[in-house]
Order: C-alpha cells, then structure tokens, then sequence
C-alpha cells in the first residue's frame, strides 16, 4: 500500500509537472489526459488492493477520485476559456 501512495504521489506530481506524456497523445491537452489516464489506473490499482490498510487505501482512493475530478474540471474550463 505505501508503494501504491508513494506511485500515486509521483505520478500526480509529474503529470502537473509537466512529466513526459506516456499514451495515447491527445490534441486536447495531452498532459491533462495522460495524467488523467494515471489516475485513473491508480484507482483501479487502489480498488483491487485488499481493503485492510487502517482506513489508508480508502482514504487514497476518496483522494484520487477528487484528483480525477479536479482534472477533468480542468480540462473542461480550459476548453470553454
């Protein structure tokens, strides 16, 4: 579980850092989609993890749905501004 947060971690912080794009390219801010692509597998990998972590994994997993949601409101103002 640590090493899924520390990935998750890592991953969040290059993806808005302006981290190498891994992907699917898309025309409509890449960076955003790739990092909305990571987050997503996280929370896949969080969800399929057993549960018994204290109350951490669920924790990591409300904090990477609010990620993705952040994101996506993102890309969304960015495409009406």
């Amino acid at each position: 579980m640590r090493k899924t947060l520390i990935a998750l971690g890592i991953i969040v912080v290059t993806a808005f850092a302006g981290g190498a794009v891994v992907g699917t390219a898309v025309a409509d801010q890449p960076k955003m989609h790739s990092a909305l692509d990571h987050l997503r597998a996280a929370r896949a990998d969080l969800q399929n993890a057993t549960p018994d972590k204290g109350g951490h994994r669920n924790r990591a997993l409300a904090a990477t749905n609010n990620a993705i949601n952040q994101v996506e409101a993102g890309i969304a103002f960015d495409r009406r501004h």
